[in-house]
């Protein structure tokens, strides 16, 4: 069975860290993600990595505030959120795709699966 199971939302101050996790399962994912969406806004993408090496991607904006990495004996990727801001909260998903090849990272027709999201909330 398909499953992505995200974790590690929350609540936190301007300024404060918090790490998110991506569990996947049931199937060899070739590229995971992580997007956000805030009310009333387009989802948008934050962080992808490939799974079997290949590369790492980010939204402009976010360079040097998160970090995606992989943990694959867990199958696990997580994304790491520091600096945060009240403009960075947001639901949280995580999105996997099969294929190696498609639309570009941060294009969400690039994946098949979603998860259900986690709630990140940044207060000033």
């Amino acid at each position: 069975q398909v499953q992505l199971v995200e974790s590690g939302g929350g609540s936190v101050q301007a300024g404060g860290s918090l790490r998110l996790s991506c569990a996947a399962s049931g199937y060899t994912y070739s590229l995971i993600g992580w997007f956000r969406q805030a009310p009333g806004k387009e989802r948008e993408g934050v962080a992808a990595i490939y799974t079997g090496g290949g590369g790492i991607y980010y939204a402009d904006s976010l360079k040097g505030r998160f970090t995606i990495s992989l943990d694959n004996v867990k199958n696990t990727v997580y994304l790491q959120m520091t600096s945060l801001k009240p403009e960075d909260t947001a639901m949280y998903y995580c999105a996997a795709a099969s294929s190696r090849y498609g639309p570009s990272w941060y294009s969400t027709s690039r994946y098949n699966y979603w998860g259900q999201g986690t709630q990140v909330t940044v207060s000033s």
